[in-house]
């Protein structure tokens, strides 16, 4: 989607996550994989019924990893 938007056309790999609320499982999901591939590969998340901010238990699981998603 990315490509065809014309967002994205730098060779890289492009990975979206996806849960309902884009506010726990997915954005842990996005965390861990921009921390293990780095800038060789571009991700991005969503929901399908957003929710407002990130859920502070996932915040604080996936922070037990060195992985911060507070920002997202």
């Amino acid at each position: 989607m990315a490509r065809v938007d014309g967002l994205h056309n730098d060779g890289k790999p492009v990975v979206l996550f996806l849960c309902v609320h884009n506010a726990g499982r997915s954005q842990m999901a996005l965390g861990s994989f921009e921390h293990l591939a780095g800038v060789r590969a571009i991700a991005w998340s969503g929901g399908s019924e957003p929710g407002t901010a990130v859920n502070p238990a996932a915040v604080a699981g996936i922070t037990e990893r060195g992985i911060d998603i507070s920002h997202e």
